[in-house]
């Protein structure tokens, strides 16, 4: 192996007897039936599975998928909810899981997110649902102690909708995706590629899962290697690492853009599985004797230090004693970067103190830090230690009440809670700006999933910016220890304490409301006064003019952006004021361009069945979470449309298309488009119906006309008959 941590093969890779990772071209031909490489990739475990929840047997290279089991949260389950409601839903047909984990804190001065929750339980009684209250649960943390099971198929309105260290396929996309299989469709996709990521060695003293996610990441997401695609974890390098630790990765690949993970499994996953009462869903995974990967990641534990994700993406990612060793040039680039965002106010230089880095605060929570196992590593480096007086703070969110429960009970608790650590409940807030929000020009370290800019709940439009870098819990306990300052784990003389994990399920048998298989009809759903349904779409008309709201140029536009989270969460389940914080954060007066239709008229057009809309364009739109509201709330404003160089993510894609807009890609170099243009594209009705390739599009502007070629990327059938519809609910209200 190299003698980097992390290496790429991208060609493909044949993986012999579960211990030889070879180059495909470098095996003996007259071994190998090898004009079809499909027959090999059918001996990896994501194609077993895969093709074990495939409905299309005529064609191997579509694939139309069932899913096992079903998981959204209280920013999302409401308007999938109503989605399905209006395509005419009776009964959750699979397992719902309905948590409250986001929505989990009461809106100032109203009662819209409790609203939510009463709205939820309702309709688990009404259809057959899971429920499980708010507090309890992380989302990802119940999925994985309740539901995950080996060789199943869990599909979640979460884009860090992960279990593959425990063997189930998992994969995280928006609502609509959701509804589809409420209504007993399929998942259509297109045969993904495999790629292997081939561990070996064992990790450092002092280094956590996020050390290893961030490592890849940093290796991976720029050049969009796995982008779309299913990561298989092999190697002898696995059995090192504890299931927790798994997990940990696990949970972060969604940072590379790939399509779903998978790991082969042993019996530290089955002691998993019997340790919750559940070993009946463990069975061992494994490659075939011979698997083919379409390339492969290989990663040499013993050789990742400990890491940190600088502001303001998870691939931005260097060694913490990077960090500290060449401060001054780190920090300027960071600051560069920053001042595109926030302007010229923006300044990190004062966190530099007597020859290191001040933070402001700690958090240790949610889906990827609020682990048992991270949370009792933090506890043992705090022990009979202070976090201090100062300014710097750290806070710890366990990932659900059952590993609260134990916390408490082995006494790890109590040494946070002694150190000045804050212990907080199962909520996933710090991750997206709901909890735990940092000060203005504060520096944020965080084991969660996410430092995207304004996630944390700064407004930068308001002159309020805040930084989050992403760290493992160890070495953020670390940096608590030395007062705030910077700190990598492995700088520190560590000992560990052996912590047993003994699961109580009596928290979840006095709280959850189990339904599924229970559905009563006769039950109501209950709606507070801020739920409202779907406005009405029109299905798609011969042609189309569409106005440039945005003009987005930044290398990648995040969901984040195009509708922010934070105070707006609260507003999911009313489509019509959420849409007025669509873009706001990045773009304040896309809202008024989209609903200001003045001045198409003057352009002499044949205007007969014609549909006016708003389109934006980005050049690469939709990074980071599932949420279908970042399309949906185009779509209540008019919008028709999205232009882009390429799309970050399937997710995003899918969530235009199944709101009714067409996903046009521009890959020219120029950028033909402005604020206030107008585009005529006749005829596209018809281009959707003949599957066209390109079609010819006018902008309009001043007294100019510049002809130009938009491309109609690939559609299935299915999603054709979406845009010509004009959403989804259309869809199914037409069948």
């Amino acid at each position: 192996m190299s003698s980097n941590a992390v290496n790429l093969i991208k060609d493909g890779v044949l993986y012999i007897n579960n211990n030889k990772l070879v180059k495909a071209s470098d095996f003996p031909a007259d071994k190998l039936e090898f004009d079809s490489p499909l027959k090999y990739k059918n001996q990896t475990i994501a194609y077993k599975i895969l093709n074990a929840h495939n409905a299309n047997k005529s064609d191997e290279s579509k694939l139309k998928i069932k899913f096992d089991c079903l998981a959204s949260h209280d920013i999302t389950y409401v308007g999938i909810i109503q989605t399905a409601r209006a395509s005419g839903i009776d009964k959750f047909p699979v397992p719902y899981v309905l948590t409250n984990c986001h929505n989990s804190l009461c809106a100032v001065g109203g009662t819209i997110n409790e609203d939510d929750h009463v709205f939820g339980l309702s309709a688990a009684e009404k259809y057959g649902g899971i429920f499980v209250p708010a507090h309890l649960a992380v989302i990802h943390t119940y999925m994985r102690e309740m539901t995950a099971k080996c060789g199943n198929m869990i599909l979640g309105s979460d884009s860090h909708t992960r279990y593959g260290a425990l063997g189930t396929l998992a994969v995280g996309e928006g609502g609509p995706e959701i509804v589809k299989q409420l209504l007993g469709r399929t998942y259509d996709i297109n045969a993904p590629e495999v790629i292997a990521v081939y561990l070996t060695g064992s990790v450092k003293k002092g280094v956590g899962p996020q050390d290893v996610a961030l490592k890849i990441i940093g290796e991976v997401f720029r050049n969009g290697f796995v982008k779309n695609k299913i990561l298989e974890f092999i190697g002898d390098g696995i059995k090192n690492l504890p299931v927790e630790f798994r997990n940990g990765i696990d949970v972060m690949t969604t940072e590379t853009t790939c399509l779903s993970s998978i790991w082969t499994t042993d019996e530290k996953v089955e002691n998993y599985y019997e340790t919750h009462g559940r070993k009946e869903d463990y069975r061992e995974l494994k490659p075939g004797d011979i698997a083919y990967y379409d390339g492969a990641v290989t990663v040499d534990l013993s050789k990742i230090e400990c890491m940190i994700a600088m502001p303001f993406h998870p691939s931005n990612t260097y060694t913490v004693n990077e960090v500290n060793q060449n401060l001054d040039d780190i920090i300027n680039k960071i600051e560069a970067d920053g001042k595109k965002i926030a302007g010229e106010k923006y300044n990190l230089r004062d966190k530099i103190i007597n020859g290191g880095f001040k933070t402001d605060q700690g958090i240790i929570g949610g889906c990827a830090g609020g682990t048992f196992d991270s949370i009792c590593a933090a506890a043992d480096i705090l022990k009979n230690k202070s976090i201090g007086a100062g300014e710097f703070s750290l806070s710890v969110y366990p990932g659900s009440q059952p590993i609260n429960l134990e916390l408490t009970r082995n006494g790890a608790a109590a040494e946070l809670i002694k150190s000045g650590v804050i212990m907080r409940s199962a909520f996933c807030g710090p991750c997206f700006g709901a909890g735990d929000v940092p000060a203005n020009n504060a520096f944020s370290i965080r084991h969660s999933t996410r430092n995207f800019p304004n996630r944390e709940g700064s407004k930068p439009s308001d002159n309020q910016i805040s930084s989050v870098a992403l760290m493992d819990a160890l070495s953020i306990a670390a940096t608590a220890v030395n007062g705030g300052y910077l700190t990598a784990a492995t700088d520190l003389d560590l000992e560990f304490n052996k912590y047993k994990f003994n699961f109580d399920s009596e928290v979840y048998k006095n709280r959850v409301y189990f339904g599924y298989g229970k559905a009563d009809a006769k039950k109501d759903l209950k709606y507070g006064p801020n739920i409202a349904g779907w406005p009405e779409f029109k299905s798609l008309g011969e042609n189309i003019i569409l106005k440039v709201c945005s003009v987005i140029t930044d290398e990648v536009t995040t969901t984040d952006e195009l509708i922010p989270s934070g105070e707006t969460s609260s507003y999911r389940s009313n489509p019509y004021r959420l849409a007025e914080f669509t873009l706001s954060r990045k773009d304040p007066e896309y809202v008024n361009r989209a609903k200001n239709r003045d001045g198409f008229d003057k352009f002499k057009l044949n205007l007969d069945n014609t549909d006016f809309g708003s389109v934006i364009f980005a050049n690469k739109p939709g990074d980071g979470s599932a949420r279908e509201q970042a399309a949906s709330c185009q779509r209540v404003l008019g919008g028709l449309a999205n232009i882009a160089r390429e799309y970050a993510t399937k997710r995003y894609r899918s969530n235009l298309i199944n709101w009714g807009m067409i996903p046009f890609i521009y890959d020219k170099k120029d950028l033909p488009f402005e604020n206030g243009d107008y585009i005529f594209i006749p005829g596209i009705k018809q281009a959707i119906i003949n599957k066209t390739d390109f079609i010819d599009a006018y902008i309009y502007r001043d007294d100019n006309i510049n002809q130009i070629a938009l491309q109609i990327p690939e559609l299935t059938n299915g999603e054709r008959d979406i845009i010509l519809a004009g959403c989804l609910i259309n869809y199914y209200k037409n069948k």
